[in-house]
């Protein structure tokens, strides 16, 4: 289907932004807790810090995973980019779908 790879990146960064608003309020804090917290198994937990880090949003600590300065700029503006999207969600609804 050819929404498939669309719903399953939406999903990720449902996932992301989960962990990185909790490491945001919450951290440092280390996987097993966010695991805990957040209800998201630590394998996924771990790969979300991964991709976090590599975003520079977060760094890691010996206490857990700690926002950097630009993470709460960068959690914020995301609200623009899910605007964004929406925006191309209502042309994709507005082609139809009827014969």
């Amino acid at each position: 289907m050819l929404t498939l790879r669309v719903q399953h990146e939406l999903e990720l960064l449902k996932r992301h932004l989960i962990i990185l608003k909790k490491v945001i309020y919450s951290g440092p804090i280390g996987i097993l807790k966010l695991s805990i917290e957040t209800n998201i198994p630590d394998h996924l937990v771990r790969y979300s810090l991964r991709v976090l880090e590599q975003q520079g949003l977060i760094t890691p600590s010996t206490q857990g995973a700690v926002a950097t300065k630009s993470a709460k700029e960068a959690y914020s503006e995301f609200r623009t980019e899910l605007e964004k999207i929406e925006d191309v969600l209502e042309d994709i609804k507005r082609i139809g779908f009827e014969d």
